[in-house]
């Protein structure tokens, strides 16, 4: 690694690990999240230990459904809460994977593995946390292709060589795995200034991706139809900041990448059709695949084929009833759009 990505990561660690004692020392709201969880969801935030809150840096909400029995991986995984959480829904079959750089925050979430472990009930550790940098995760001796899901929360912006997370991700998820994630992104690229200021890149906003960009990269990697499942307005609330940024604007994302081989680069009409079953217990009566694709328990709709194949051959196929095949197209798919999804009004529709 060069210097200068050497230099980068030690701002970064310093920031993270000796500048932000807790939450309340970040300047902005960019690294935090004050989406309301569900209720399955608090009940377990509630059993994490008051530490490990206190030195919580994400974005988002990365806790998709369906984990029991997982084997998943967190990036940059900081105190631990999020690994906290998963271990407990993965259950004691599942196992997770915590890495992060930063050896201050690592000694928070190690300090309390015991504690965890024994709330949940677990008789073996299902948990793990390793010291790595997220750029480089192919130094962990994990094994390719073998992970069923991998989460991040705000972390990726501050990667120096995103290409190379983004990469290295794809190499470790098994076909039909996905990259479930909350970043912050911008509304044009970041000037080479203030990219290289580490007070606004600690706080997660100018290592922030263009939209296009993140866009333009996961499908370069391999993940061909990215999907947003929820987003919303960064508050920049200091006036010297907000000056300094000269009407950047930027929002958090929670971002669905699906693993599959051959998904098309257009939201493609055969057809085809699926029904909910509603058998998740924790979504009853509605799954969200992404923002704009919502299935009401036992009501049959009309999906795009990437859609189709992102339920059909991924972990949800057992939550639903399929209808169709690929034998006849029948053009584009209605509302597959291709606007950034920031301005006011703009439909959720797309399916990017």
């Amino acid at each position: 690694m060069d210097q200068e990505a050497n230099d980068h990561h030690a701002e970064v660690k310093a920031y993270y690990g000796e500048t932000l004692q807790t939450s309340q020392d970040l300047k902005t709201n960019a690294c935090t999240c004050d989406a309301t969880p569900p209720g399955y969801l608090r009940s377990v935030l509630a059993m994490i230990h008051p530490e490990v809150k206190a030195k919580y840096y994400g974005c988002g909400l990365v806790i998709p459904l369906q984990l029991e029995g997982l084997r998943v991986l967190d990036l940059g995984s900081g105190s631990g809460q999020d690994c906290f959480v998963l271990s407990k829904l993965i259950g004691p079959q599942g196992r997770v994977f915590g890495v992060d750089m930063t050896l201050e925050q690592l000694a928070v979430a190690r300090a309390h593995q015991d504690y965890h472990q024994k709330l949940f009930g677990h008789l073996v550790p299902n948990l793990e946390f390793l010291q790595g940098e997220i750029e480089r995760l192919g130094e962990l001796n994990l094994a390719p292709q073998s992970f069923d899901l991998v989460v991040s929360n705000c972390v990726v912006n501050l990667a120096n060589d995103k290409r190379k997370v983004f990469q290295g991700v794809f190499d470790l998820l098994k076909e039909g795995g996905e990259f479930y994630f909350s970043d912050v992104y911008s509304d044009r690229r970041i000037p080479k200034d203030l990219s290289e200021d580490p007070l606004l890149y600690g706080e997660c906003l100018s290592g922030a991706l263009y939209w296009n960009d993140f866009i333009a990269l996961a499908k370069e990697v391999g993940f061909l139809d990215p999907r947003i499942v929820s987003l919303g307005k960064i508050a920049i609330h200091q006036e010297e900041l907000q000056e300094r940024l000269g009407g950047i604007g930027f929002h958090s994302v929670t971002v669905r990448l699906i693993k599959l081989k051959g998904l098309e680069p257009q939201c493609e009409d055969y057809g085809q059709a699926l029904m909910y079953k509603g058998t998740l217990p924790e979504a009853a009566h509605l799954f969200e695949l992404d923002r704009g694709h919502q299935f009401p328990t036992g009501r049959i709709e009309r999906v795009c084929g990437n859609s189709y194949r992102m339920l059909k051959e991924t972990r949800f196929a057992k939550h639903f009833e399929f209808f169709g095949d690929f034998s006849r197209h029948f053009g584009l798919f209605p509302g597959c759009g291709s606007s950034l999804p920031f301005e006011e009004g703009e439909a959720p529709g797309s399916c990017c």
